[in-house]
């Protein structure tokens, strides 16, 4: 009999390369001290020495830092591009890292008009009729500049500055372009999947690459770039304590799993996905993200397909986050968590925390993965099982049912589990004097004709197998799991889960259980005028 493999199976058999490498970190760069109006206030009055903190005295700053930039550009010959309502910046970029000679440097720098936090002088009364100037935080469309770099180490990233005080920007980089970057820097060979890693030739050491992505090296990458890029800040402002700081805004934690046949790939991540379409549950989405879920938790209990041109991927939310999978170009299986609020997980948002936070990314993958094996192995199970009750033809032959409970099939399942431990296997007669005593009969009332059928069916459906150029048989790996399975479910669970409900002097929590499931069953039938 042929069982369809399940995910333990092709995830430990089928795979070539697993890799597990921070994807994209979206990060906050700014100066903690300017976040609020109070203390732009006390950057003006203190730090620039002005006696009347006021919009007004931004607006220099501001064309200070437009002036700084378009003299960069001039300077390095790099190209300032408007970018178009609506255009995707990633293949604008793409455009010129095709023609990028090589090295690290500035691409080009984009510009678009984007919303952002600002402060703005508001006038307020005082009781006695005069008026002050009081700085309060707003909103405003204004002038952003993106800085799409080419760096050694980090491969392309963009850093991304508001035009406007308090000049807040934003961070991007992608962990597995920095993998290819130190992949390709010790010369170990490999073969690049868009956004990810095909083949490698030490994936031991690819992962070891892949894990000493840290803090420190993120923020050693801006201060690098912060020296080289024009600075909305005066080095007297920095030497003052005016320095930017790092918060994530958006991490991206990826499994990689490689198939070493494309089209079974897709075949398996389909099937899997259909089975999974409860993932949303609150019962699955605490097992994937190890996070207590009940109805007060702020999320949406909801699991939703997406399909991209043909390709379908599995999003299930937590909060704020989410985890996704879809199969990668057709050749790979991509688990991804993605954390929006470090906070959902009891985790600070500064830098510093990004150690803590991909452990919790990469635990919800496999997590994940391990939800999914359960749940495939159990809908194989459940086929397997209805296949043994139903009559088949197997070879032109005809093969009678094994039915789970037939007082004859569990004798002889439970006989066969002897013989498993013997390299010369059993004979009709060995297994005859084992199964008779198990069915309360004699040799003569069992005899050689029965067990002649009984090792028949049990051939012809892969249970046991013949050993070439003897009469004798030998139990099967598969043959093995479904004569313990049987054994142990009729002898560890049917009869002590009976005798525990069925007893009415026992006083287990079994029994309880039973009784409560009952009761709420008997209350939802009576609210629906049901009632026997």
């Amino acid at each position: 009999m042929k069982v369809t493999r399940s995910v333990a199976e092709i995830l430990a058999q089928h795979t070539t390369l697993a890799l597990e490498c921070i994807d994209r970190l979206y990060l906050n760069v700014y100066v903690p001290v300017l976040q609020r109006a109070a203390g732009a206030a006390y950057f003006f009055r203190t730090i620039r020495g002005c006696s009347v903190p006021s919009s007004a005295l931004m607006a220099p700053m501001t064309q200070r830092f437009v002036d700084a930039i378009k003299r960069f550009a001039e300077r390095d010959g790099i190209d300032i591009v408007s970018f178009r309502r609506g255009e995707r910046k990633d293949d604008r970029t793409q455009e010129y890292l095709h023609q990028w000679p090589g090295g690290e440097g500035v691409l080009y720098i984009g510009k678009a008009q984007e919303k952002a936090r600002v402060q703005r002088t508001q006038r307020r009364r005082r009781p006695a009729g005069a008026t002050y100037a009081w700085l309060v935080d707003s909103t405003a469309m204004v002038n952003h500049f993106y800085f799409y770099v080419f760096d050694d180490d980090f491969g392309p990233f963009f850093l991304k500055f508001c035009s406007y005080f308090p000049y807040n920007a934003k961070l991007c980089i992608n962990g597995h372009e920095y993998l290819k970057r130190q992949l390709t820097k010790r010369g170990i060979a490999f073969e690049p999947l868009d956004n990810g890693i095909l083949r490698c030739a030490d994936p031991a050491a690819m992962q070891r690459l892949a894990d000493g992505l840290t803090a420190d090296k993120i923020d050693a990458l801006l201060r690098k770039w912060l020296s080289r890029l024009p600075h909305p800040f005066s080095s007297s402002d920095r030497e003052q304590g005016i320095r930017y700081d790092i918060s994530m805004l958006q991490a991206e934690f990826a499994r990689t799993e490689v198939f070493d046949r494309p089209l079974a790939g897709r075949v398996f991540f389909e099937e899997v996905m259909r089975e999974n379409l409860d993932m949303g549950r609150p019962d699955h989405v605490q097992l994937i993200f190890d996070r207590r879920v009940n109805r007060r938790t702020p999320t949406r209990h909801r699991t939703r397909v997406i399909t991209d041109g043909v390709i379908p991927s599995l999003h299930v939310d937590y909060k704020h986050s989410r985890i996704k999978q879809y199969h990668k170009e057709g050749r790979a299986l991509r688990t991804e968590t993605v954390i929006n609020d470090t906070y959902d997980f009891d985790v600070g948002r500064r830098l510093k925390n990004l150690d803590d936070l991909k452990q919790i990314g990469f635990a919800a993958n496999r997590r994940l993965l391990g939800v999914e094996r359960l749940s495939h192995d159990a809908t194989i199970g459940a086929e397997t099982l209805a296949a043994l009750h139903r009559p088949a033809h197997i070879d032109g032959q005809r093969a009678s049912t094994l039915r789970f409970g037939d007082p004859r099939v569990q004798a002889l399942l439970a006989a066969l589990l002897r013989f498993d431990l013997l390299p010369a296997g059993f004979r009709n007669r060995e297994l005859r004097e084992a199964v008779a005593p198990l069915r309360g009969m004699s040799l003569d009332d069992y005899n050689a004709g029965q067990m002649t059928y009984d090792l028949r069916r049990l051939r012809l459906r892969g249970l046991i197998e013949r050993i070439p150029r003897t009469q004798r048989y030998r139990l099967t790996a598969e043959g093995l799991c479904i004569a313990l399975a049987y054994h142990r479910t009729q002898a560890r669970v049917l009869g002590p889960v009976l005798s525990a409900t069925l007893d009415g002097e026992s006083t287990t929590r079994l029994r309880a259980a039973v009784a409560a499931y009952d009761r709420e069953v008997g209350h939802l039938w009576e609210g629906h005028a049901l009632a026997a």
